[in-house]
């Protein structure tokens, strides 16, 4: 006998059969299920529905109900059923439709709108109904709450073997299970070694990383085992990665535990699962020395301590640059232009002052490789100091502010066009809803096609208005009169306000950053800074590299060439005081001394003053008492006396005197003082006399 629910309105659409199986385990072993969901077709025949009218949707068959994201065949159900095109929808039991509520009562809402039935094995049900709603509601919260049921079942079975430690987990690399169930080293030698290699490498190095690079190094390879069909079970060896070794360095079962609840799951929007890493004071179970391991557990948790403090260095956090108190202006700001990762920031000292270096560490920290650049950032902080400086002008943001108006009466003409065009579509759908509302409902034929080109229509609007809305927040907002004003204001205060040494340094990278998205640095014969405004402009700064140290601490050439030609009338001492009357300074900024001046005569090869003066024919007092057979005090007497003339002296008064090879000099006697004369005046008596 037919149903009477099912009408002439319902035989006009089509019936559509959902068959579904959660695994494809009962795909395969309960056949029977199976043949009871085809039989449901016989049903649809039997209330009037012609076979090639009865549409059979097998397509999740191995699927769980759970959730609709990866049904395909539920999708295409729920699209059918909201186009009217279903006039009933078949299952052998609710369960087979959804074991979600949510899904499971969008469907009886759109069977409900477009006067849908729902046919399982106890009957017909019109949603539209609310008896036959409410019941289907009821089926509904009992196959969701059976979904509970079972995994609660399954759920306490396995934490009751958690409890216990003996539930089974897949083993990592290294460890396997006996045919007895109990968990022992692997049997391979080779992978026993690699693990004890890594723990013993972290030991003594203290750092993943290091152990990593150890690895690469010396060329040895780190087992993985695949777990993966076709191959499933093998090993498969390869240099090893800095996560590789981490996930080794903080499992437990490698220290002979058992560990139930390091992970937790949650199910996102999308329908995909992620796993969260829970703290080990939050771990479920844990059971030490429960197998043999590679390390004890003492030596596990005292690596765990190791691996907390190293991480502190590279978290993720570090990765969204926060502003902090170093004198690294770009600090959180600096790309790499070789890699394309950010780069850090490490000081040094130079000259009693903190200096900062970007560097790009990525590769190292990842895999155990080397430092991608590094490049001072005392060159390049200033670069871009001084740029911020002029974009900031107030004839620059003139420019700008006329650029701006501009791109406002773009705007305004755009926005005025997408405004009529929004009109328009909405007119259009307006008037297919007037066209669609005075067909006659029993004429399908025209309704039909009135309804599709409404949704055509509403589609076509929905879709304009998505686009204008998108669009607004890029467009460039209007400034007024007064906002204009305090911006030349800010412009003409904030080369003061950036050059104030009271300015804190935290207060500088805030405005950069309000001005700034990023720089990109590569570092070549000079330095290349791709400077990324906050309005999507660029700027690109070449500044030179920094001179080694070595050429900063050489003296400049006019310096040496002056002291080489000071030398020729002047001591050290002379010559430093010379240089400082003059102006001039050392590379540290410091005025001359004589150790500066001996230094710069030892480097370049300069002959001495006492050197210049010895070729010129300057004798000392030894030979000068030598060449007249006198004392050397005696020689100081001519010299105080002005017989003899000292052109040079050092500290201790030892100096370097001009006699002319023509000179004599006769000793006094009888009270009479020694008198100098040339030689071609000496005469014979003065000769007898001892003239010499």
């Amino acid at each position: 006998m037919p149903d009477l629910k099912v009408t002439a309105d319902h035989l006009q659409r089509d019936a559509y059969l959902y068959v579904r199986q959660s695994t494809l385990r009962q795909v395969a072993e309960n056949g029977e299920s199976t043949q009871r969901q085809y039989a449901l077709r016989d049903r649809a025949i039997a209330a009037g529905w012609p076979p090639e009218r009865i549409h059979v949707i097998d397509c999740d068959l191995g699927k769980s109900g759970a959730n609709a994201i990866a049904r395909d065949g539920f999708q295409e159900l729920v699209s059918e059923v909201a186009l009217a095109k279903a006039g009933v929808v078949m299952g052998l039991e609710v369960s087979r439709l959804a074991r979600n509520s949510a899904d499971w009562h969008r469907l009886l809402e759109l069977c409900a709108l477009t006067a849908t039935l729902i046919l399982d094995e106890d009957g017909v049900y019109d949603p539209a109904s609310f008896n036959d709603r409410l019941l289907l509601g009821l089926k509904g919260t009992m196959s969701e709450a059976e979904l509970h049921i079972l995994r609660a079942r399954m759920r306490g079975g396995q934490l009751n073997k958690a409890r216990r430690g003996e539930l089974e987990i897949g083993p990592p690399v290294g460890l396997i299970y006996r045919p007895d169930g109990s968990l022992d080293l692997d049997p391979d030698v080779e992978v026993q070694g690699a693990l004890r290699l890594v723990f013993d490498t972290f030991e003594r190095t203290g750092s993943a990383i290091r152990t990593v690079r150890f690895f690469l190094d010396q060329g040895i390879l780190f087992p993985r085992r695949l777990r993966k069909e076709p191959n499933r079970g093998e090993l498969l060896w390869a240099p090893p990665r800095h996560a590789r070794i981490l996930q080794v360095l903080h499992n437990p079962r490698y220290a002979g535990a058992f560990v139930y609840g390091r992970t937790r799951t949650r199910h996102r929007p999308d329908g995909r699962v992620s796993q969260i890493k829970v703290p080990m004071a939050d771990w479920q179970f844990v059971m030490p020395d429960l197998h043999r391991g590679y390390i004890d557990w003492e030596r596990f948790k005292a690596n765990q301590v190791r691996l907390a403090d190293n991480a502190r260095a590279y978290g993720v956090e570090r990765r969204s640059g926060p502003v902090r108190e170093g004198p690294a202006l770009l600090q959180g700001r600096v790309l790499c232009g070789l890699c394309g990762d950010r780069m850090g920031v490490r000081y040094s000292q130079e000259h009693g002052r903190t200096v900062p270096v970007y560097l790009c560490q990525e590769t190292v920290v990842r895999r155990g490789g080397k430092i991608c650049q590094s490049v001072p950032g005392k060159v390049v902080d200033p670069a871009v100091g001084a740029l911020l400086v002029e974009l900031m002008t107030p004839m620059a943001l003139e420019v700008s502010l006329a650029v701006q108006r501009e791109l406002e009466a773009r705007a305004a003409e755009t926005d005025a066009l997408r405004r009529q065009h929004i009109e328009r579509t909405r007119y259009e759908a307006e008037l297919a809803r007037r066209r669609y509302m005075k067909v006659d409902p029993d004429n399908r034929l025209v309704a039909d096609a009135l309804e599709a080109e409404w949704n055509e229509k509403l589609r076509l609007h929905t879709d304009v208005v998505e686009d204008y809305e998108r669009r607004g927040p890029d467009e460039a907002a209007a400034l007024d009169a007064e906002m204009r004003r305090h911006v030349l204001e800010l412009a003409e205060q904030f080369p003061r306000i950036w050059s104030d040494p009271r300015v804190d340094m935290r207060e500088r990278k805030r405005i950069l950053r309000l001005l700034v998205d990023d720089v990109t640095l590569v570092k070549t014969d000079a330095i290349t800074a791709h400077v990324r405004l906050s309005g999507g402009a660029t700027r690109t700064l070449k500044v030179d590299r920094p001179l080694p140290i070595a050429q900063i601490r050489k003296f400049k050439p006019e310096v040496v060439i002056e002291v080489d030609r000071l030398l020729d009338s002047y001591c050290d001492r002379e010559i430093a005081d010379i240089l400082n009357q003059r102006g001039l300074r050392t590379w540290e900024a410091k005025p001359f001394n004589l150790k500066k001046i001996a230094f710069i005569r030892g480097a370049y090869n300069l002959a001495s003053r006492h050197r210049r003066l010895r070729d010129r024919g300057m004798l000392t007092t030894a030979e000068v008492a030598a060449r007249f057979g006198v004392s050397e005090t005696a020689v100081h007497h001519w010299g105080r006396d002005g017989l003899i003339k000292k052109c040079y002296s050092d500290n201790l008064h030892r100096g370097l005197w001009d006699v002319p090879s023509t000179l004599a000099i006769a000793k006094g006697c009888g009270g009479c003082k020694p008198r100098a004369a040339q030689i071609s005046r000496i005469t014979a008596p003065l000769a007898e006399q001892g003239a010499i």
